[in-house]
């Protein structure tokens, strides 16, 4: 019959044991392998949020689930091609004179690409045609450095 201390030691190695292994991605390995057209690990990459308030949380006038498509299919999509994300969002918003904060429908599109001047440009030209075709004051943009692995 084993002793306890024998049990324990060998659920404790068990349980351990592929913790020793295992790459994290803080060291600077990539997590998938990747192919041809997507490499595993890129460099120099940024991801960028932008928010797009659609209209007044309790309803009223606003625009559509198919004009933002139609924003989508037409601004968006032929500038960043290769893939985006979009997430409904709740936003609150209180914009130049105004006194009091509006609650928003809001999209946020996920736009993830090599940084460089093009990209730059195309992400402001999305900002500018929202603006343009709603009327908006403001279109919110965060960029951050991204570590992107496919």
């Amino acid at each position: 019959m084993k002793s306890w201390a024998g049990i324990v030691l060998s659920l404790a190695l068990l349980a351990t044991a592929g913790c020793a292994t295992a790459p994290h991605a803080s060291e600077g390995t990539a997590t998938l392998t990747g192919d041809a057209a997507h490499p595993d690990r890129t460099a120099g990459w940024v991801s960028t949020s932008l928010y797009f308030g659609l209209g007044l949380a309790d309803g009223g006038a606003g625009v559509s689930e198919a004009q933002w498509r139609a924003f989508l299919d037409k601004e968006v999509t032929p500038r960043f091609p290769d893939g985006l994300s979009v997430r409904d969002v709740y936003g609150q918003w209180r914009g130049k004179g105004q006194s009091g904060t509006e609650r928003l429908r809001s999209k946020e599109l996920l736009l993830l690409y090599p940084d460089g001047p093009r990209q730059r440009a195309d992400v402001e030209a999305i900002r500018a045609a929202w603006k343009r075709d709603t009327g908006d004051q403001s279109v919110l943009r965060v960029t951050q450095p991204a570590d992107v692995s496919f």
